[in-house]
């Protein structure tokens, strides 16, 4: 009969976590996994042990803490201009270097810019005495033994993270080696028939394997010591004996993309054989099934490793990947090495737009962050597993609790932060329609020590987040169709009243981008019609999307006559990728994406790409890096480098409207 209960069965994160966490401590493994002794030059981050106590005191002898001369200071009493005290050489006083022991019978040293030398005849010889001017008060320019360590004195508690400045005061204290929590040592085993690794140029139907290297890099920056094994293919014997042997001489074993909910599900039944499968799916998205199981327990078949393993299986997906291993494995490293597990920052900041939720599962969304005017705002990227730039671009996560099907625009949210509260208040966001030259501009940016974000939410949603105050830039390529003028009549319309900013940014080519050679014979956008051309649009509220509703209402060509005219992709490259994918015939979409995905291009229409700014941000200091690199012929370059765009409306202002 069929075991059942290895199938996926999602539970709470927290009651995920308890049971792995009684199985740990059952094993003996909630707990710092062992000591091993390190030489000073090693120790760098890692946890104390023990307690630091200082060999010596630092100093160890009184030291001399100026260039100068030793005296006694009872000898300098009265001293004043009009009445000088001169001092013998060396009985009275003597040359004394920082640093140097104080002579026994010194206490005080006058630095040397304070003396005048007595009976020097020549620059080279010794003077006979010095002549002082003013007192000098007992143990002056001295460090006393132990000012700033004594013998036996704490240097550092048990459960430290060693930084750079504690390596030196344990070495100034006598120091030599330390007791530090080992490394633990993490297992990465990548499974899939379909996954080949970096080297080798994936084929239609592979996938360039790449979360063992994500995975990885986290263990390692946690505290960990990585192994990535090479990529096992779907096979169940393979898989059962390289966990195994992973098993045999590392802590922790990570199996990545054998956890699913499908009947192949290879983790599960690998861990189930070898050990107890504890969890089989948590309620968190993304990562939902996550497997959590201890190797070699009593009662399970004997393997050549020891009892009491722990395995994760890992999502295959990129972003669930990376999530697990914050959710799982961080907090386990946390405690094997000795230290806290780690806290991010917190920050209060208001949605930008609603989103939905699944109502029985912990959803971790994904930001950008800006500040915008005195607030916070968080504009939510893209939610797809396997979207792993979504993860790079974020800022930081919103944590949406199973039962909340979703959040409201404008509702006030606590994100954990990815990146510094100091770095986000130099941040720039730039909201509404995405260009490939947003992305140079930020690259000029991070140069000038600025940082320009930005979310894809079309030309209207980007002026609609204007109005809400909830972006600094807003990228627009509205037509007009009445006076065939961009963006004006949109501002108007949509930022009544508002002191807003028109300026210049690009031009750019619209049209038509097709697979190479033109096998479907394209020519404009009449042939949208055909019932054998399959199109893919822009989301609705874009530009793009608006210019091709303008030009096919001129042609007399209904939205219900065009295959795949309700298909939507958010980005130019996104419609380019699904022509190049075969998905689609045909897109309207500018020149560049054509060419950045080697696709051929049917040019159709001109249009003028505006940075849509409120005055009060434009007249800001915040801005000012911005406006300087639309001035810059660097740029100015880079931007023509560019297929379909030209610079004749960079930096000019195309109207301000007044308030």
């Amino acid at each position: 009969m069929e075991d059942t209960s290895i199938y996926l069965h999602d539970i709470p994160l927290e009651q995920a976590w308890e049971r792995f966490r009684q199985a740990l401590a059952q094993a003996g493994l909630w707990h710092p996994l062992g000591k091993e002794r390190l030489p000073l030059d090693r120790a760098l981050g890692r946890i104390t042990a023990e307690p630091v106590w200082a060999a010596r005191s630092s100093p160890h002898y009184h030291a001399c803490a100026m260039d100068g001369y030793a005296i006694r200071s009872e000898a300098t009493a009265g001293a004043s201009d009009r009445q000088p005290r001169e001092l013998k050489l060396p009985d009275e006083a003597c040359y004394v270097d920082t640093g140097d022991p104080l002579p026994d019978w010194a206490d005080a040293v006058i630095p040397i810019e304070k003396v005048e030398a007595v009976g020097l005849e020549t620059a080279a010889r010794t003077p006979e005495a010095i002549r002082i001017f003013q007192p000098v008060t007992p143990w002056a320019n001295v460090r006393f033994m132990g000012e700033d360590m004594v013998a036996t004195e704490l240097v550092l508690p048990a459960g430290h993270a060693l930084r750079p400045v504690d390596l030196g005061a344990i070495a100034a204290s006598g120091g030599r080696w330390l007791e530090v929590w080992r490394r633990p040592r993490v297992a990465i085993l990548p499974t899939g028939s379909e996954l080949v690794p970096l080297e080798e140029e994936p084929s239609a139907g592979e996938i360039t394997e790449f979360n063992s290297l994500v995975l990885a890099a986290q263990i390692e920056a946690w505290g960990g010591e990585a192994t990535r094994f090479p990529i096992l293919p779907d096979d169940l014997g393979r898989l059962k004996q390289a966990v195994a042997q992973a098993a045999a001489d590392h802590d922790l074993v990570l199996i990545n993309a054998g956890s699913s909910a499908g009947s192949e599900d290879f983790t599960a039944r690998v861990v189930a054989e070898l050990g107890e499968l504890l969890v089989h799916g948590v309620a968190v998205r993304p990562g939902h099934p996550v497997i959590l199981g201890m190797l070699g327990r009593q009662g399970a078949s004997e393997e050549a490793f020891p009892p009491g393993r722990p395995v994760i299986g890992v999502p295959g997906y990129p972003v669930s990947a990376a999530l697990t291993g914050e959710i799982f494995v961080e907090p386990l490293l946390a405690r094997w090495t000795g230290r806290a597990p780690r806290e991010p920052e917190q920050l209060e900041a208001t949605l930008t737009r609603k989103v939905h939720s699944s109502a029985g599962d912990l959803e971790y969304l994904r930001v950008t962050v800006g500040r915008v005017g005195g607030r916070w705002v968080a504009a939510p990227l893209s939610r797809g597993a396997g979207v792993i730039t979504s993860l790079v671009r974020a800022d930081g996560l919103i944590h949406i609790p199973a039962g909340v099907q979703g959040l409201t625009a404008g509702e006030q949210v606590t994100i954990r932060l990815y990146t510094p509260r100091a770095e986000l208040e130099r941040t720039i966001l730039a909201l509404g329609s995405h260009d490939l030259t947003l992305d140079l501009l930020a690259q000029f940016l991070a140069a000038r020590g600025s940082r320009l974000t930005s979310a894809n939410l079309g030309s209207l949603g980007g002026l609609l987040a204007l109005r809400r105050r909830e972006a600094h830039v807003a990228g627009s390529h509205l037509l007009d169709p009445e006076s065939g003028e961009f963006n004006l009549a949109y501002v108007e319309r949509y930022l009544p009243g508002e002191a807003i900013v028109v300026l210049g940014f690009v031009g750019r080519e619209q049209g038509l981008i097709i697979q190479p050679g033109n096998p479907k014979q394209i020519q404009g956008l009449e042939d949208l019609r055909r019932p054998d051309v399959r199109f893919i649009n822009r989301q609705r509220g874009s530009g793009t999307r608006l210019l091709l509703d303008y030009h096919l209402d001129r042609l007399g060509i209904t939205p219900d006559s065009v295959e795949g005219f309700n298909r939507e992709e958010f980005t130019h490259l996104g419609v380019a990728a699904a022509v190049a994918s075969g998905r689609a015939d045909t897109a309207l979409a500018i020149r560049a994406a054509a060419t950045a995905l080697d696709l051929d291009f049917i040019p159709l229409f001109k249009e003028r790409y505006d940075l849509i700014i409120p005055q009060a941000h434009y007249e800001s200091r915040k801005l000012q890096p911005l406006l300087q690199v639309l001035e810059d012929q660097d740029f100015h370059q880079a931007v023509r480098s560019l297929p379909g765009y030209d610079i004749e409306p960079m930096g000019r202002v195309i109207h301000i409207f007044a308030p």
